[in-house]
């Protein structure tokens, strides 16, 4: 390490204890001087004195001392003092925080981390900590108003991907190629989670504004495992309207994300599908609007359902003795629709193992029910001894099947309106990207 490397990361060092010493001073600008126990100097001198930390630390590991010592030696050292004189703050003002230590813990970490370890992470560390600092109102009104659905199904969820997600196997299963436990698990954790976000996003935005945001999102995860939750949802809330707009928000965005696939894996054939993809994604995302727009001028019984009082309707919601909220999802309904999804995709690989090359219509119409990314994907790894049309047609047909699909899954699934409001914006979506082949012709 030269001179101007050692010069770059103290630099770092110092900007890291500075950015949060500006959050730390900001925070008490009211104080009188020598009130508070640190500020904007204070924290960048920490930075600073992690950063000499680290180049002692990397020096005298050169020498042959003892790994650490040096680190050790000046964090216990810096938490002893900066505790000691955050305790006689905290007597003084009647109340107690450990957050300011362990600030400065960090702040003197990250400062001896640019110096011997990697700047980026340093800094990227730094920032975290300053946004962490900066967020306490938040997190604190966050809190206040989390209920303990939610919670349990947040751990839930958590449970499901990181605890369960890294032990089950995922060595397919049977014959054909089999099925993947890991995959049935996955599709499981989307749907979860899709389902989560979306009541999240009702929550702090209101059902028609929510379902909207919540469904654009859920497209770009899954539209089918979107369509699937917002339609078993629909027979239980009144607020149909505002589902029918996510789950079709959702389509437009699986269409659109699916041009984008094209033109990344399948450029040859983009000039045969990205006008379609994109007349069919932009009469989705219109019928979206349209429904939502209905939902927030709906009777004011659905209104309320909706939860358009906005923030009075939130505040009511969370008044004592208000009725406890629905489950965020319903996790032996998530598995089996994950198995069901999973289950046709098995069948759509059985076809065209059985078929071959003749059975890839077939093959492509069975997976586009469950999924339209890996028709793409596996067209693409065909192509280059694939006639273009006949992969055209294959994805064509995917992407056909895939809507049919979504708004069989809303009809056997979901309410009335919510089957025939995902059905009708299927079915212009489809008109419009039939008009934009008969253009290309």
């Amino acid at each position: 390490m030269d001179q101007m490397e050692i010069l770059q990361r103290m630099a770092l060092a110092i900007a890291i204890g500075a950015l949060v010493g500006v959050e730390r001073h900001w925070r008490e600008r009211d104080e009188d001087e020598g009130s508070r126990t640190a500020g904007i100097r204070t924290y960048t001198l920490i930075g600073m004195l992690g950063g000499l930390a680290g180049l002692l630390e990397r020096l005298l590991g050169a020498a042959g001392a003892l790994p650490g010592l040096v680190l050790v030696g000046f964090l216990v050292t810096l938490t002893a003092v900066f505790a000691l004189f955050q305790y006689r703050e905290g007597v003084a003002e009647h109340r107690f925080s450990a957050t300011a230590v362990v600030a400065a813990m960090l702040t003197f970490a990250l400062g001896a981390l640019a110096l011997i370890g990697d700047t980026m992470l340093a800094s990227a560390g730094g920032v975290v900590l300053a946004v962490i600092l900066a967020s306490r109102e938040f997190l604190h009104r966050a809190i206040k108003r989390l209920r303990w659905v939610e919670l349990r199904s947040a751990l839930i969820l958590l449970t499901l991907a990181f605890v369960l997600r890294p032990i089950v196997p995922a060595e397919p299963v049977g014959p054909f190629g089999g099925v993947s436990p890991a995959k049935i698990l996955i599709m499981a954790i989307v749907l979860a989670a899709i389902s989560f976000c979306g009541y999240i996003a009702v929550r702090l935005l209101g059902a028609t504004r929510g379902e909207l945001v919540a469904g654009t999102i859920g497209g770009l995860i899954s539209s089918t495992a979107t369509t699937i939750a917002n339609a078993r949802r629909s027979r239980q809330s009144p607020a149909v309207r505002a589902l029918a707009a996510g789950a079709v928000s959702a389509g437009g965005m699986s269409l659109l994300r699916t041009g984008f696939l094209v033109s990344a894996v399948l450029p040859s054939l983009a000039d045969r599908l990205l006008l379609p993809l994109a007349a069919g994604a932009a009469t989705m995302f219109a019928g979206a609007l349209l429904l939502a727009r209905a939902s927030a001028t709906a009777p004011p019984a659905e209104r309320e359902a909706t939860g358009q009082e906005g923030a009075n309707a939130e505040s009511a919601s969370l008044e004592p003795g208000s009725p406890e909220p629905k489950n965020p999802f319903d996790l032996a309904s998530v598995f089996k629709m994950a198995l069901l999804l999973v289950g046709v995709a098995f069948a759509a690989r059985v076809a065209s193992q059985l078929w071959g090359d003749g059975g890839l219509y077939a093959a492509s119409a069975l997976a586009g029910l469950a999924d339209v990314d890996a028709v793409t994907v596996t067209v693409a790894g065909m192509l280059p001894t694939l006639d273009p049309a006949v992969a055209a047609r294959a994805l064509g047909l995917a992407v056909l099947a895939n809507m049919l699909a979504k708004a069989a899954y809303a009809g056997l699934l979901g309410a009335r309106g919510f089957a025939l409001a995902l059905a009708g914006a299927s079915a212009l979506a489809l008109l419009a990207a039939g008009a934009s082949l008969l253009l290309l012709r």
